[in-house]
């Protein structure tokens, strides 16, 4: 008997357990919707254009070949230029959010002092803002120090913002405080203990805002649209856009040229995601 319902019990099939598949299910229909546009940048970069522009369109790269990528190097010169000015203007940008943010947010976390809550407040209320409204105040300002048409007038703009604050601020208030009242004790000041503390401690929250900065600036075009005239001086984003004609687009070299341009987000994400993860998480815990 014992033999017999073991058999059965081998041969009878597992039931699937919807309730524990349709998360899943659910992860993947969103998961294909998210990276469909990057899937179809890569297809139409790998395409030559009278084929990328038939009705019906191949969902598969069934005629791919690099001639796009050719014609994009040789058509535009500049475009390692472009790519230079763009990972300058990130990169610089990002170290410097990860100073000051990290500074303003230890200060506003750990530090008393008189009207730090309504500063706070104030700080996080002009977020409300729109970016749009500051244009005009900011190419004056740019005008007056000489700052047109060069990299400085994208990078000075940039060098702090009130989202890196707030996520740092939330999650250094998560740090113990008797740390920082031990390193005191034990003889740092406030420069030390912010440098061997709260630093080290704030890994996953740097690596959150570094990648968001770090995107942020790279796909930034309004900005520097407005103050770069200079080919030589324009970042990936306005140079690609100037690929496009006055009365014809070659849809060919300008996915060629967002298709290299996605690269470095990519590889930048990837090398910090472990520590964007937990960064977003972790500074949720306390508000």
């Amino acid at each position: 008997m014992a033999q017999a319902e073991l058999k059965q019990r081998s041969v009878t099939p597992r039931r699937i357990k919807w309730g524990s598949v349709a998360p899943w299910l659910v992860l993947l229909i969103v998961a294909v919707i998210a990276l469909w546009p990057m899937y179809w940048l890569y297809v139409t970069a790998f395409t030559p254009t009278t084929f990328s522009l038939k009705t019906p369109p191949d969902f598969f790269p069934v005629h791919a070949d690099i001639s796009n990528f050719q014609r994009l190097l040789s058509q535009a010169t500049d475009y390692w230029s472009w790519g230079a000015n763009s990972l300058t203007v990130s990169i610089v940008i990002t170290l410097f959010h990860i100073l000051f943010d990290t500074m303003a947010g230890y200060a506003f976390a750990k530090r008393k002092f008189p009207g730090r809550t309504i500063l706070f407040w104030v700080v996080i209320g002009t977020m409300m803002i729109p970016t749009y409204v500051t244009l005009v105040p900011m190419y004056l300002v740019t005008q007056q120090l000489n700052l047109i048409d060069s990299l400085w007038a994208v990078i000075l703009p940039g060098f702090a913002n009130v989202f890196g604050i707030f996520l740092m601020r939330q999650y250094i208030q998560t740090l113990p405080t008797e740390l920082l009242d031990a390193a005191r004790i034990d003889g740092c000041g406030e420069m030390g203990v912010f440098w061997h503390v709260i630093l080290p401690l704030c890994r996953p929250a740097v690596g959150a805002l570094a990648i968001f900065t770090f995107v942020q600036h790279w796909n930034d075009f309004l900005w520097p649209l407005i103050v770069l005239q200079s080919s030589n001086h324009y970042t990936l984003s306005v140079g690609v856009a100037s690929l496009q004609g006055e009365f014809t687009t070659d849809y060919g070299i300008i996915f060629a040229g967002a298709a290299l341009a996605a690269l470095p987000m990519i590889i930048f994400f990837l090398i910090f995601q472990r520590n964007f993860l937990s960064g977003v998480r972790m500074g949720a815990i306390k508000g």
